[in-house]
């Protein structure tokens, strides 16, 4: 089985929370995303052969938004050529990856489950709003097209956690890992990669992935407990 690369994850990351619409005509050799509010993995600009920021800073500015580049951590060239023209590094992220067979195996204990739930609830949207995901963001996982679904996680009969699930060929990509606060650290986290798992083996997926930011050490740990490996790199420039 052939581990995914950084290009095969960053394009299951997008296939998996996509943007409203993309503009390739905009600024040659950029591909301009619209997010419409569901943040920056949707929002950022991304290379497909230009190093040009002027040109990208301009198309941006012209749509009213500040100039925002995803970069790919195998992309040093643009990051150098980002980096002189005086764009500051924005929440640098790892994407981990780790088999769904294994993660599906995973002991929960006698008081953790995790069911997919396919029908919205307002509760689940409720528990994402206390987190910051609102509407926008919710919004995006909405217009997956692929299989893609809600964990929802309960803790002796109340419900703890949420997340959404998207499944991308052989990559089922994890997104907005939510848990209520008062019942962190008791395995609603775990819960969700799990209910993660199951889903991506029920829908052909061998792996599981998801992004995090390199500062959010206590999910890093998390998922780095449950046998998942950083595996490649990216990061955000914004021009001032």
């Amino acid at each position: 089985m052939e581990t995914p690369n950084e290009t095969r994850l960053m394009q299951a990351l997008e296939a998996t929370w996509p943007p409203a619409s993309s503009d390739l005509d905009a600024a040659p050799g950029w591909r301009l995303r619209e997010g419409a509010g569901g943040g920056k993995r949707v929002s950022a600009a991304v290379s497909v052969g230009s190093t040009d920021a002027a040109a990208l800073a301009a198309a941006m500015r012209g749509r009213g938004e500040t100039p925002l580049a995803q970069v790919a951590g195998s992309a040093a060239a643009l990051d150098a050529v980002l980096a002189d023209a005086g764009w500051e590094v924005v929440d640098p992220t790892v994407l981990m990856l780790g088999e769904a067979r294994a993660l599906a195996a995973l002991d929960l204990g006698k008081h953790v489950r995790a069911v997919s739930v396919s029908v919205r609830l307002a509760l689940l949207n409720e528990i994402w709003a206390a987190g910051g995901i609102g509407p926008e963001r919710r919004a995006v996982m909405a217009r997956c097209q692929g299989p893609h679904t809600q964990i929802m996680v309960r803790s002796d009969d109340r419900v703890t956690g949420v997340a959404h699930v998207a499944v991308d060929g052989d990559i089922a990509m994890l997104h907005a890992v939510e848990v209520r606060a008062g019942h962190r650290r008791q395995g609603a986290g775990r819960g969700a990669l799990v209910g993660a798992a199951r889903f991506a083996l029920d829908h052909g997926a061998a792996w599981v992935a998801l992004a995090v930011t390199e500062a959010n050490g206590p999910a890093r740990a998390l998922y780095e407990g449950a046998g998942m490996e950083t595996v490649a790199r990216y990061h955000y420039r914004q021009a001032k």
